[in-house]
């Protein structure tokens, strides 16, 4: 697989008494630990040389919560996080009970230095938000993704 400077992920929302609310996750891992709004993301992950953007998607969905989103996926405008990379995101209805997800794992030197490995989950936890919830709660560059949708129901 070819690090590629995009990476590909999937908006899962639903329609409630409240309106419409989103799926979210939260990074796993010790820097993520103490950090909470503007630290939740779309499920995404890097895409491989021999998949589609929707395939890497829809892959990196089911590793990192356990749930395959199926449906008629919405094909959202790209968003170029902070660090450069673009994000390319679909969004399809779907319900996914956040205390059943199931996570890869992922393993790094910690502390720093310390030449102790430790393993972590890649998401530490899930939730479903309102849209003014999930505007405090992701990555300031996804917030587009919210309002696509919004813009669309």
């Amino acid at each position: 697989m070819t690090k590629r400077r995009f990476s590909a992920g999937i908006l899962l929302y639903k329609f409630q008494e409240k309106g419409i609310s989103f799926f979210l996750v939260h990074p796993g891992g010790p820097f993520f630990a103490k950090k909470d709004e503007g630290w939740w993301t779309v499920p995404k992950g890097e895409v491989a040389d021999d998949e589609s953007e929707l395939e890497a998607a829809t892959r990196e969905f089911l590793e990192e919560t356990g749930y395959l989103p199926s449906g008629s996926f919405i094909r959202l405008d790209p968003i170029k996080q902070k660090g450069g990379k673009i994000v390319h995101c679909w969004a399809v209805e779907g319900d996914i009970d956040p205390d059943s997800l199931i996570s890869n794992d992922f393993q790094i030197e910690w502390p720093p230095k310390s030449g102790r490995i430790q393993t972590y989950p890649e998401i530490d936890r899930g939730a479903w938000f309102t849209m003014e919830e999930a505007k405090k709660k992701i990555n300031m560059q996804q917030i587009s993704f919210l309002e696509q949708i919004a813009a669309i129901f």
